[in-house]
């Protein structure tokens, strides 16, 4: 059974960096099919993709982020890592980590627990 454990500040002051962490368990990163994404909710607002990384590290990330978001890998840890720079009080939101595995059909997303990042002085 895959399951992800979030880990992170829950309050950030402007202009600092944000950093969260997706643990996997249950499978491994370094799985052909696996894919991880990482998606917030800002309050009354809709969920927001961010970002994304797949089994060779391959990243993309969001353009309206203008770069202040970066998505990386632990594959010693099994662990997918969302860093989000220069944060101003619009990022706060519920951050979810989500990861896939399989194919076609047969492929499942699996998400964390989410997240509350709260961003203020």
């Amino acid at each position: 059974q895959v399951q992800l454990q979030e880990s992170g500040p829950v309050l950030v002051k402007p202009s600092q960096t944000l950093s969260l962490t997706c643990t996997v368990s249950g499978a491994s990163i370094t799985s052909d099919s696996f894919s991880g994404v990482w998606i917030r909710r800002p309050p009354g607002k809709d969920l927001e993709w961010m970002g994304g990384i797949d089994v060779d590290g391959i990243t993309r990330d969001k353009p309206s982020l203008k770069s202040r978001a970066s998505i990386s890998r632990d594959t010693s840890k099994n662990q997918v890592t969302l860093q989000l720079s220069s944060v101003t009080p619009e990022d706060t939101a519920v951050y979810y980590c989500t990861v896939g595995f399989g194919t076609g059909l047969h492929r499942t997303t699996y998400w964390g627990q989410g997240t509350q990042v709260t961003v203020s002085s």
